[in-house]
């Protein structure tokens, strides 16, 4: 696959094979350069690279990706995103990092963690990738500077938005837009567990009390 268009980040989710067993590695190849990926890791596609995914089996490999900027050239709100694509696509593969969830220190905040996977270290200037751990209950109503995509990997809860809710578990996917009212209610006795992306890049720790 080749996107020329915008930067794209990944995470591979973790797979059970049929034997049971957790299937951990694969390779992908960047513009023809070969790299041993893990399950739970994320990585950046800069724009104009070219990624072919090899999946040994016998599980599935399923990647979850966001792709941003998604506008038109003419809106200049993206214009130094632009220069940042166009500076990105004379780089070729060369600095491409693929980054193990293990591999990341946690970070906290109040009583739940976070762990940056995929930011300006590893050349992505425009989108933070992040995966979150809530325990249960419910945090305080909140907003970012930045709108952001959610995705469920385990647990169960409610999102809110403002009075609306709705029920979420592993495979939900949340859009917030810049400067809604949100929050996540994690209604189970275990964490819930989820990966954000959210333009532009910053720190997941940055919010503003409703």
């Amino acid at each position: 696959m080749k996107n020329d268009q915008a930067d794209e980040v990944f995470y591979c989710l973790e797979q059970i094979s049929t034997r049971g067993d957790v299937q951990n590695r694969f390779s992908i190849s960047v513009d023809g350069k070969s790299f041993e990926v893990n399950s739970q890791t994320g990585f950046y596609l800069r724009p104009g690279q070219t990624l072919i995914v090899d999946n040994p089996g016998p599980a599935p490999v399923v990647l979850v990706s966001a792709q941003c900027p998604e506008t038109s050239e003419e809106d200049s709100e993206f214009e130094g995103g632009r220069r940042g694509r166009l500076r990105s696509q004379q780089e070729g593969s060369g600095g491409f990092q693929a980054v193990r969830l293990g591999d990341k220190a946690a970070i906290p905040t109040a009583d739940r963690w976070y762990r940056v996977l995929v930011d300006d270290e590893v050349g992505s200037e425009q989108v933070t990738q992040f995966v979150g751990s809530i325990p249960p209950g419910r945090a305080p109503d909140h907003f970012h500077q930045y709108e952001e995509v959610l995705f469920i990997l385990r647990g169960e809860g409610r999102m809110w938005a403002g009075e609306t809710k709705t029920p979420i578990g592993p495979g939900s996917c949340i859009y917030l837009p810049r400067g809604q009212v949100h929050c996540v209610e994690n209604t189970g006795n275990d964490e819930l567990r989820l990966l954000g992306v959210f333009y532009p890049a910053g720190s997941p720790s940055v919010r503003y009390e409703s």
